[in-house]
């Protein structure tokens, strides 16, 4: 296991296997995003309540999920960056964090406009609410504490600290609802026992979730490339890579 990941972690090995993944990833990205948008925008029946305004959960629901998912990533990234010393673990952990940011934006924005027409307000101060707010804020100081930061090495082992630290943040998010009562509704997905939505929205949903975790891997092998040949721009792999373009 160790040989592998110190393999994968190698940049020129990255390097030209992410480019060979990076069309069938974004084919996945663009035909699950395809569907999902018609399914849950076009097919998928109008909420009895609701009416056609919920129909922002196609979006704010697997966005909100994003948020999460993309910090936990992080995490595991920045442990691995400070333990093993794997410069490729840094660099996921930094490209990540613009995208998780976006993410996090995305939530807030439709969660505000699906608030508007249900609670009667555009933002309150609701524990959900609140700590994606903070989540959001830590995404952009990663952000600015790297690029605060000349020595990248000592810039990404600041911010893999930051990046831990932070993640108490992340079970407050997910159990807010239940831990405090808020307008925020509670879950519905993981109810297994007694589902809160029907199956011809459900299904929308959860293709929208895997078109966001596509578009993640897409974007995030995109940045990590570009951040990798900005570290290694001396290194001799890289003028061979680049040579190897050319012709």
């Amino acid at each position: 296991m160790m040989k592998w990941i110190h393999k994968f972690g190698s940049p020129p090995y990255f390097y030209r296997i992410s480019g060979k993944w990076l069309p069938w990833v974004t084919a996945v990205f663009i035909i699950t995003m395809v569907w999902g948008l018609y399914d849950g925008l076009v097919l998928a029946p109008m909420d009895e309540k609701q009416g056609e305004g919920y129909r922002v959960i196609f979006i704010h629901v697997p966005a909100a999920w994003m948020s999460l998912f993309i910090y936990m990533v992080m995490a595991t990234y920045a442990a691995i960056g400070l333990i093993w010393r794997i410069k490729l673990a840094e660099v996921m952990l930094i490209s990540s964090a613009p995208i998780g940011a976006m993410f996090t934006f995305v939530a807030l924005i439709t969660g505000s406009i699906w608030g508007k027409p249900m609670w009667g307000s555009y933002w309150v101060w609701d524990a959900r609410l609140t700590s994606e707010l903070i989540l959001l804020f830590l995404y952009l100081g990663i952000i600015s504490l790297y690029g605060a930061v000349d020595d990248k090495r000592t810039a990404a082992r600041a911010v893999s600290i930051l990046t831990l630290v932070g993640v108490v943040n992340i079970p407050i998010i997910h159990y807010s609802v239940e831990w405090w009562n808020t307008l925020h509704q509670g879950p519905t997905i993981t109810k297994f026992d007694k589902p809160s939505i029907h199956l011809s929205m459900l299904i929308p949903l959860l293709v929208m979730a895997v078109s966001f975790k596509f578009y993640y891997i897409m974007t995030l092998l995109m940045r990590a490339r570009t951040e990798l040949l900005h570290r290694e721009r001396n290194s001799r792999w890289v003028e061979a890579e680049l040579l190897g373009t050319q012709k």
